[in-house]
């Protein structure tokens, strides 16, 4: 019994590493990649990307999904490393998914659905047990980690549209991730983030960081962005729960 938990904290606290070390180390972009996350942000990318994410049948398009994502990226990384525990890991998936989208067939409509109806027919994820070191997940299992993760910046922009310009951001962050990463993050992760959302700057650093005008500009584009983005996250979210690819491990 000792010695499992002792392989249990091993792995975590790999893990740990590797969500808390700075993006660079964690992962190095190629060259588009390298060259979007050098422009500077803009909110208005957000709400383009993410309109253009589902086609009219709700087929959820993958390369734009990642554009959205690598916006986002931008975004956090703009405010220094106090979200690195969640850019590093995006940067990483976002990474795996490119690399599975080079190998796809000419064939291949770049849908989110397509690639993990391929994969489950394949038998490629793996129900029981997350990926090895040396093995590289599954774009299923790789797509779920960063839906998680969207829902926790859906839920922080939402508070930050409707927050006072004296809003705590450290409490707003805190408690939409508590309502959604916390939920899948080892308690020891858990402690990272709350420590790193008492360094968060004010409101008004976040609406500069958004590049989008006034407050009342941003304010009407999140007003925007926001439904965009949640709908995205609502046909994954349907979608991965018609399939029980919700707890993939």
């Amino acid at each position: 019994m000792h010695k499992r938990r002792g392989i249990i904290v091993a792995r975590d606290a790999i893990v740990l590493k590797r969500m808390t070390r700075p993006v660079q180390e964690a992962f190095v972009p190629d060259g588009d990649m390298a060259e979007e996350q050098g422009e500077e942000f803009h909110l208005h990318d957000v709400l383009v990307t993410f309109k253009a994410c589902l086609s009219q049948d709700n087929e959820l398009r993958l390369d734009e999904y990642l554009r959205g994502w690598k916006a986002l990226i931008k975004f956090m990384n703009s405010l220094g490393t106090v979200f690195s525990f969640v850019s590093t890991d995006a940067v990483n998936k976002i990474g795996i998914l490119e690399r599975l989208r080079k190998q796809s067939g000419p064939g291949d409509p770049g849908s989110m659905q397509a690639m993990v109806w391929a994969e489950l027919t394949a038998k490629r994820v793996n129900f029981k047990m997350a990926p090895s070191t040396d093995t590289e997940a599954s774009g299923t299992r790789t797509f779920l980690r960063l839906h998680r993760a969207l829902l926790w910046l859906r839920l922080f922009l939402e508070r930050l549209q409707n927050s006072a310009p004296d809003g705590r951001t450290s409490i707003m962050c805190a408690e939409a991730y508590k309502e959604s990463l916390a939920q899948h993050h080892p308690w020891f992760i858990q402690k990272v983030a709350s420590v790193a959302f008492y360094t968060l700057p004010s409101r008004k650093v976040f609406f500069e960081a958004m590049h989008a005008g006034t407050d009342d500009e941003v304010i009407s584009l999140l007003q925007e962005a926001l439904p965009a983005l949640t709908m995205v996250y609502d046909v994954a979210q349907k979608f991965y729960e018609q399939n029980d690819l919700l707890d993939l491990p």
